[in-house]
């Protein structure tokens, strides 16, 4: 085996949360250049994965309760030494030269890659909207270019970047712009290459899909405010009826260009609409004190088993058609 060149960092509370992806990063063409890191509340409770450490340059599990997300996978990140991160997610699924690809884009002056993203599961309009407001600025079929931010999960990193971080490693590590406001301080510079190409599974389910878009606006919302001064929290309370502008026009010009290309129902673009609503009345919320704690809890559990609540998803091209759909988790 050689030296690892990219550390993966996975954050589950058992072996079968993460089988699914597990089973992609397996496929990937340069895996003997991936260090795993799978971050667990016991060494036990992700043992199965241990039987590949053969296949990869090397299989390691750092032990962490994963209470917070932000947490354990600060702690993934310290104990890996590859000098390239990607910090993976349970619902997320790199196609095979996903990890070849990214190693080679580091060749240029770029601190972060980030992928183009897929949707895992496409059947639904609630999927759609939730894939596009979270990642429809990076969604394939767009160009290659330099980006203003990359996004803090399924991007790769340089190791000694986010190390250097020290302790505020944790806080960037947040659903929050944190980690982009740092590094733009330091000059460091993101790029989009759609040729490493991840699906990313969503929440489908219409109750579920609601909630989550209002805890999202309020969880991002509640972070922004500890750091903030109270006359900006007014302000941005008092302005509340532009957020929805601001976020649609993040998330509508690839919106519409997915779907006069006929890879996007045009219905989704409204369900789309609503749904930066519902996250703008999650981010009022916070702005005027209502607090977050409960949101912390309740995206813990979207982030950590959200293939619970994504119905059918996508599997890889040329699979095996009797292997165990990628969206059941074997649970």
């Amino acid at each position: 085996m050689c030296n690892p060149k990219l550390a993966v960092i996975l954050a589950t509370d058992t072996y079968p949360t993460i089988r699914p992806v597990l089973e992609r990063w397996r496929r990937q063409t340069v895996r003997e250049q991936i260090e795993l890191v799978l971050v667990a509340p016991t060494e036990d409770a992700v043992g199965d994965g241990l039987a590949y450490r053969s296949e990869f340059a090397s299989v390691k599990v750092v032990v962490d309760p994963v209470d917070d997300l932000s947490l354990a996978r600060a702690a993934g990140i310290r104990a890996a030494t590859a000098p390239f991160i990607f910090v993976g997610e349970t619902h997320s699924f790199p196609e095979p030269a996903f990890a070849e690809v990214l190693l080679a884009s580091f060749d240029g002056p770029w601190s972060a890659i980030t992928p183009s993203f897929g949707n895992a599961n496409p059947e639904s309009l609630a999927s759609w909207a939730a894939f596009l407001s979270d990642y429809g600025r990076w969604a394939q079929g767009l160009s290659p270019r330099e980006l203003p931010e990359a996004p803090v999960y399924n991007a790769a990193y340089r190791r000694l970047l986010l190390t250097g971080l020290g302790d505020k490693l944790e806080r960037a590590l947040c659903q929050d712009d944190e980690l982009w406001i740092l590094l733009r301080e330091g000059g460091h510079r993101a790029y989009f290459e759609p040729q490493a190409r991840i699906d990313h599974a969503n929440v489908a389910r219409l109750g579920e899909w609601i909630r989550q878009r209002f805890l999202t606006g309020l969880l991002i919302a509640s972070r922004r405010v500890r750091r903030w001064p109270l006359a900006r929290r007014v302000l941005y309370a008092g302005g509340v009826f532009l957020i929805p502008a601001v976020l649609l026009s993040r998330t509508l010009p690839a919106a519409w260009k997915m779907a006069r290309s006929g890879r996007l129902p045009w219905a989704a673009i409204s369900v789309l609409v609503v749904g930066e609503f519902i996250k703008t009345a999650g981010e009022f919320a916070a702005y005027v004190g209502f607090s977050g704690d409960g949101a912390e809890r309740a995206m813990h559990e979207y982030e950590l088993h959200k293939l619970s609540y994504v119905g059918w998803v996508r599997p890889l091209a040329g699979s095996n058609p009797n292997e165990q759909p990628l969206g059941d988790t074997g649970d």
